[in-house]
């Protein structure tokens, strides 16, 4: 099977028409899901990096508007999910947000800090406007608590390479802990956090695909590359990881 590549970008970071662009070419260099972020002000599982781009976002005056722009703009030629902390949803009403998702095209959510037991209360309205909810699991989780969290699960479960924030580079075997998800469910299995074009192929050896945000947000943050090298570097960095993961 073809290992699956999702690419975190921030949302109108630098503006709405780069995360268009980016999303776009990125979709045609190996990428298969984009992971758009909505900036937010304490993005508590991201790293320095992510957090850093989050705030310049909010600071060059981002809107939630911002988003639903760029998903009309490019959701019938992306695969793409909404990443986001639950107060950024909260606050545009889930009961009106989720069928607008639907209207623009949207695939789902991916909302790091709502606890399995929370997205419970919400399940019937995502499955009423078919969008899905990703599931998280992460290495503290008992085999009990894995089973519990993944008997649902759509598209895809996040596991969390290790328990901290995304963009450090640490090294586990995760082998065991992957066949332990694999007993409870066919989902297929990604890994987050810590990848980049050095670790991605040993992080997808055992799993079905690998998710990727710092390395990208690395490479906007470069203020003395211009857009269209920011997009070319991101481009040749996505090539690179879907190469890397299906060696």
């Amino acid at each position: 099977m073809n290992k699956q590549l999702v690419a975190y970008i921030t949302s109108a970071y630098p503006d709405k028409n780069f995360t268009s662009d980016l999303a776009l070419a990125l979709t045609q260099n190996g990428v298969d899901t984009i992971e758009l972020g909505i900036p937010f002000s304490d993005p508590v599982a991201d790293g320095p990096l992510i957090e850093k781009a989050n705030q310049l976002s909010l600071r060059n005056g981002f809107r939630f508007s911002d988003t639903v722009e760029i998903t009309k703009e490019i959701s019938d030629k992306v695969d793409l999910l909404w990443m986001g902390y639950f107060n950024s949803f909260y606050q545009q009403g889930l009961d009106k947000l989720l069928p607008l998702s639907k209207q623009l095209g949207l695939g789902g959510y991916i909302i790091p800090d709502l606890p399995h037991e929370e997205t419970l209360r919400y399940k019937e309205l995502f499955a009423q406007n078919g969008l899905v909810n990703i599931a998280f699991v992460a290495p503290t989780d008992s085999k009990e608590r894995i089973e519990t969290i993944v008997q649902d699960a759509q598209k895809f479960i996040y596991m969390v390479a290790y328990t901290g924030i995304t963009g450090s580079g640490k090294d586990e075997n995760l082998e065991p802990f992957i066949n332990d998800i694999k007993t409870f469910t066919d989902t297929p299995v990604f890994v987050g956090f810590g990848v980049n074009a050095k670790t991605a192929k040993a992080k997808a050896k055992h799993s079905d695909g690998v998710i990727v945000g710092s390395a990208f947000i690395d490479i906007l943050l470069q203020e003395n590359l211009t857009h269209t090298q920011k997009i070319e570097r991101c481009c040749e960095l996505a090539k690179v990881i879907k190469e890397e993961i299906n060696a």
